[in-house]
């Protein structure tokens, strides 16, 4: 039985921990077996493939890795939790 997520394939997120802190990407792919997500132009990584017909040489191939479910949230959350921190420039503007 497969575990429910707090984000679908499509949806905007941003990264909040791990070395692509604060990246945004759209979902490209959910796990939820394995609780991972592949976000657009996040965690690229590179692939070295065989020799076929396309590639006589082989090639490497450059694409997206998985992020553990838990290191993404959405934007809009993200966006609206970032505004009502003291300190940020949308909270000293709503000031003045």
């Amino acid at each position: 039985m497969p575990t429910k997520c707090h984000v679908k394939k499509g949806d905007e997120v941003v990264v909040i921990s791990g070395a692509e802190k604060e990246k945004r990407g759209k979902i490209i792919q959910v796990s939820p077996r394995k609780q991972r997500v592949i976000v657009e132009g996040v965690k690229m990584i590179k692939k070295h493939t065989k020799k076929t017909q396309e590639h006589p040489q082989g090639a490497i191939i450059e694409r997206e890795g998985s992020i553990h479910i838990s290191n993404v949230m959405k934007a809009e959350k993200y966006d609206t939790r970032q505004a009502k921190r003291p300190g940020s420039e949308t909270a000293e503007e709503s000031e003045d």
